[in-house]
Parts: structure tokens; C-alpha cells; sequence
């Protein structure tokens, strides 16, 4: 009991510190358990769990370092400005099928996995649609967190990223089941999507417009030099490979990426000179995310090595009544909405998830099943105001924040609900152990 109560005082402090911004996730991930390792009693033991923890996240860690850099340098050749540019002229005049567009648009700017990015793209496409023939930007903003929701679900964004480094999985094979629910999320928001611009089309009717909107300037690659539009092609090929081999499992995730950065820099940008500005320019969003991840080694490091986490997870099947134990995947997907809404993800995936998964164990489920089942969430997650990006999409719309979440919260969370029934279905994870 000792130890349980330690290991909840720990996970407690750590998310007190990080929601009330005492401190940064990544000193708190390091100097928490640190301190909690030596009140345990094992402070000559930790260097050997840290190691262990780092060692066991160290894949994770480089399959997010070169993912970023892949998607990031890909976007950069302007591999989606042409899909852009003729997105916008498809849905030009119509609300309804400029209110798609946002959905589809989204979807594509979001594999990059950062969500500031994509809303200063999206918004910079879109918006100036949205204020010519007066719609909703409610609908806008709504559309596009959501989705973007939805699409960090990919292997190198942020949830899924530490779902993997926090029971030490393997981010591929914790993703692929999750493709069937999040093609439902999508398709359930171009639903949504079709119903808001039925209620537009009905108040503003169809508009021609007789003076375009501009599309020569809108494009996702925002560094003009580093375009290389005759690569186009080439570019593509190398991406829709790169996903083909992913689903086929032929080599690690980590491993993939590594190459496709590795091509992708050799054929674009074959100067030495243009490798270093291409890096250098993302370097401080990759730093973000990885550091993150390998000072999540140290925090799981300790809180598995010490044997908290085993202690503290027979505290929880105590309190969980024997019949709703194997159901623990559905009943974590549901309390990670409003858990992930009022706690940031960093002290949701690493301080609950491991003794969440830890008591799905003792009931027969496996822990790859629950961390699937904690990433349907995410949707709700975004209207936090714990995330900084979201600040961000609303500031840029320029609409109240408190607007958005009244009107967002319901959409959200039935994007969630499907995602996890399709989830359920596509057996990502299971409904009784």
C-alpha cells in the first residue's frame, strides 16, 4: 500500500505541476520521479531504470524525429500546393462544398502531425471564402479541430506518440487498427459537414461569384525557395510508398522514415548548404516532440522499475467492481474525453494510462488494447483549454473561445463515439476481454 500511495503521490505532483505550469512537462517527466525513485528507497537502483526507460523509447523517439522531418520537408517542396490550389477552386461559390473542402483540406495538411501549422494554413485558405460570402465561422472552426482531432491519431503525432512511450509499444502496430475508426471519424465529419452547408445554402443560397478569390498565393509550403514543383511527382511516388510499406510492416517504422527523410533529402535538395536550412528550420518542432518522448523514458523508467505501477494498479482493481473489469477498453475510450479535456495529454497518457493498462491486464486485456482505446478522445481533448493551438485557430477566426466550445463539444464527442464504435467493430480493441 506504501508503495501504491507513493506511486499516486507521484503521478499527482506531476500533474499538479504541469496543469498549474510550475513546471514544463519535460523537467517534470525527469525530476519528479527522480525524487519519488528516493523517497521509494531505491536511489541507487535509478540509473539503470532510467537507461531501461530510455533504451525502450529510443525507437519511438527516432521515428518521431525523422517523421517530422519527412512530412515537414515534403510539405516544404510544395508536394500539396496544387491539391490546395484546386481544392479552392472546386468549392469556390458553394457553401456546402466549400464547408467539405475544409474537412478534406484539413485532413491533408494534418499529416505533418502539427496542429499550429495546420491552422495557419487552413485559416489562411479558407477564411477569406468564409468572410466574402458571410458563413458561419463557427462551422470553420469547428470542421477543423475536430479533424485535425482526428488526424493526430498517426503514429507521429503527439497521442499516439506517448500512448506508445508510455506502455513501450510499437507505434506502428499501435496505429494501424485505428485507420478503419479514424476513416469513420472522417466520414462522419463530411456528414457533419454536408449538414452545415444544407443550413447555409438555405441562408445564403448558392453564390457566384463573379470576382475569384486569389488562389495563386495559397499553398501549404509557406518557404517559396525551398519548392521544387518539377519533383512533384517524384515526391508523391515517395510518399504513397512510404505508406504502402508502412501497412506492409516490411521494415520497422522507425526505420522507414529514416530512409524516406534520407531520399527525400538527397533528391530535393542535394546541397549540403540546402539539407542544413531544410533541418535547421524544423528543428525546433522536432526538438519539442522528441525531447519529450526520451525524458518519458525516465518518468516510466522509475515508475516501472520501482514496482509502482504494479502496486498501484492492484489498487485499482480493488476499487473497480469485478463485473465492469473486461470492459476496461470501452471504459477507458469513454473516460478519456472528459479526463483528456480537463488534464493535458502529457499527464493523461504518462501518469493514468500505465495504471490503466496495468489494471486491463489483470482482467485479461491486453494493454495494446487499451492504449487504443485511450487515443478516442482526442476530438474533445482539443477544445482543453489546456492547448495552446487552440487558442491559436480561434484567435486566427477570430471567434470567442468559449462560443467554440459550446458549440464544438457535441460534434466532438460524437466524432469520439463513433471512432470508438468502429474501433470496436474493426476489433482495434475489444468490447469484453
Amino acid at each position: 500500500m506504501n508503495l501504491a500511495l507513493l506511486g499516486f503521490l507521484m503521478v499527482a505532483t506531476f500533474m499538479t505541476l504541469i496543469m498549474t505550469k510550475r513546471m514544463t512537462p519535460l523537467v517534470a517527466l525527469i525530476v519528479i520521479p527522480s525524487i519519488f525513485g528516493v523517497i521509494a528507497g531505491q536511489a541507487a537502483g535509478l540509473g539503470d531504470m532510467m537507461i531501461d526507460g530510455i533504451k525502450n523509447l529510443a525507437p519511438t523517439g527516432v521515428m518521431l524525429l525523422f517523421a517530422i522531418l519527412f512530412f515537414s520537408t515534403m510539405t516544404d517542396t510544395g508536394l500539396f500546393d496544387p491539391l490546395v490550389g484546386k481544392l479552392i477552386k472546386i468549392v469556390h461559390g458553394d457553401p456546402l462544398r466549400i464547408l467539405l473542402g475544409s474537412v478534406v483540406l484539413c485532413a491533408l495538411v494534418s499529416l505533418d502531425g502539427d496542429g499550429s501549422t495546420t491552422y495557419i494554413i487552413t485559416i489562411a485558405a479558407l477564411l477569406p471564402l468564409y468572410k466574402r460570402f458571410e458563413m458561419n465561422r463557427l462551422y470553420l472552426v469547428c470542421l477543423l479541430m475536430v479533424t485535425s482531432g482526428v488526424m493526430n491519431l498517426t503514429p507521429w503525432g503527439g497521442p499516439t506518440a506517448r500512448a506508445a512511450s508510455a506502455l513501450k509499444l510499437d507505434p506502428a502496430t499501435l496505429f494501424l487498427p485505428l485507420i478503419p475508426g479514424m476513416i469513420g471519424g472522417l466520414a462522419f465529419l463530411l456528414g457533419l459537414a454536408t449538414w452545415f452547408g444544407i443550413k447555409e445554402r438555405r441562408r445564403l443560397g448558392k453564390v457566384e461569384a463573379h470576382a475569384p478569390v486569389a488562389t495563386g498565393d495559397l499553398g501549404v509550403s509557406q518557404y517559396p525557395e525551398a519548392r521544387r514543383p518539377r519533383l512533384r511527382m517524384v515526391n508523391a511516388g515517395l510518399v504513397v510508398a512510404l505508406l504502402v510499406l508502412l501497412v506492409w510492416g516490411i521494415l520497422p517504422l522507425s526505420v522507414l522514415m529514416m530512409l524516406g527523410f534520407a531520399i527525400a533529402m538527397v533528391v530535393n535538395y542535394p546541397g549540403v548548404a540546402e539539407q542544413k536550412e531544410r533541418i535547421a528550420t524544423h528543428a525546433g518542432n522536432v526538438l519539442s516532440v522528441v525531447s519529450l518522448i526520451f525524458a518519458a523514458g525516465i518518468f516510466t523508467g522509475i515508475l516501472g522499475g520501482t514496482g509502482m505501477v504494479e502496486a498501484m494498479s492492484k489498487e485499482v482493481v480493488g476499487v473497480i467492481p469485478p463485473a465492469l473489469g473486461p470492459y476496461m477498453a470501452p471504459i477507458t475510450a469513454l473516460i478519456s474525453m472528459p479526463f483528456t479535456f480537463f488534464i493535458s495529454n502529457d499527464a493523461f497518457y504518462f501518469g493514468m494510462l500505465p495504471i490503466l493498462a496495468e489494471a486491463g491486464a489483470h482482467y485479461g486485456v491486453d494493454p495494446m488494447a487499451i492504449a487504443r482505446a485511450s487515443l478516442m478522445g482526442q476530438p474533445v481533448h482539443l477544445l482543453s483549454p489546456l492547448v495552446p493551438s487552440t487558442y491559436l485557430l480561434v484567435s486566427l477566426a477570430g471567434i470567442d473561445l468559449a462560443d467554440h466550445q459550446r458549440f464544438t463539444l457535441i460534434p466532438a464527442a460524437a466524432v469520439c463515439v463513433v471512432m470508438t464504435i468502429v474501433g470496436l467493430i474493426a476489433m482495434a480493441f475489444p468490447f469484453v476481454a
